[in-house]
């Protein structure tokens, strides 16, 4: 399979430092990596705690690198690519992790045949647990693909969608840290009001959060099944769920990703 070679990032906030947490994890020598990133502070601590060469020249990361991996702000993507193009060369593979920004919008930034693949991972790769979708432009070829799938396959998850699909994944695992960080805040908030202190409150909710996710990982059964079997008749939790119920928090979160991917398709210009 085709290796990933030398690997540039374009952005060096909390994606790409999964990435190079992951690669390091993974085998790949910090050596092999560079970091293009405005701030200071920043570069200096990509370099310090991971030893990866760091600068401001987004065309000297370009230049050097078999991969660039695009993590910037979506807002800032013209400006980006246009003033990396004269480096960029058909030999060289894109992988961006742009919210809502389309692999043709990008590919018009360059000549030729651009092969460019389009993700979206979340922040829970920081810790090696991430989720991302992952689909291809018009010149991306399967080992491209696979390529990339190697990449984000070392801190999570990967499924590979079409591209009318990313924004829904943008919606769901993309922005789905923030709605479950808000249930977990929840939680904890709701077992300080009941009598517990607050370290011991955050400490269930969190470890609650974690191992439901778990089974339903591990066990395979539909989250409303494995519900069910805590529903006991005339219960505790039969009780909650009916108030969850009653407060909509089933069509709050429905609605969430609906929003989210709304967002997305916005910033893409859709």
């Amino acid at each position: 399979m085709k290796s990933a070679g030398k690997i540039g990032f374009i952005g060096g906030g909390n994606m790409a430092e999964a990435f190079i947490k992951g690669l390091l994890k993974g085998g790949v020598p910090a050596e092999d990596m560079a970091v293009a990133e405005p701030g200071e502070g920043r570069r200096q601590f990509l370099a310090e705690r991971y030893g990866v060469k760091v600068t401001v020249d987004n065309t000297e990361v370009v230049a050097g690198a078999d991969t660039v991996v695009l993590a910037v702000k979506p807002q800032i993507v013209d400006s980006v690519l246009s003033g990396v193009a004269g480096a960029f060369n058909g030999e060289k593979l894109l992988v961006s992790i742009l919210a809502g920004v389309a692999t043709a919008t990008m590919e018009g930034h360059f000549d030729g045949s651009p092969r460019v693949v389009r993700a979206m991972p979340n922040t829970p790769a920081l810790v090696g647990a991430g989720a991302a979708g992952l689909c291809g432009g018009r010149f991306a070829t399967a080992d491209d693909l696979q390529v990339a799938r190697r990449l984000f396959e070392t801190f999570g998850i990967v499924r590979m969608v079409s591209e009318d699909q990313m924004d829904a994944v943008t919606g769901l695992s993309g922005s789905g840290p923030g709605y479950v960080f808000t249930v977990i805040e929840a939680l904890a908030d709701g077992g300080v009001q009941e009598g517990l202190p607050r370290d011991t409150a955050l400490a269930l909710a969190v470890q609650t959060v974690l191992g439901a996710a778990l089974l339903v990982k591990e066990s395979g059964e539909h989250p409303a099944v494995l519900r069910d079997k805590v529903c006991s008749p005339a219960g505790t939790t039969i009780a909650a769920v009916r108030v969850m119920e009653e407060k909509g928090l089933r069509s709050t979160l429905m609605e969430a990703v609906s929003c989210a991917t709304k967002r997305s398709r916005e910033l893409g210009g859709k």
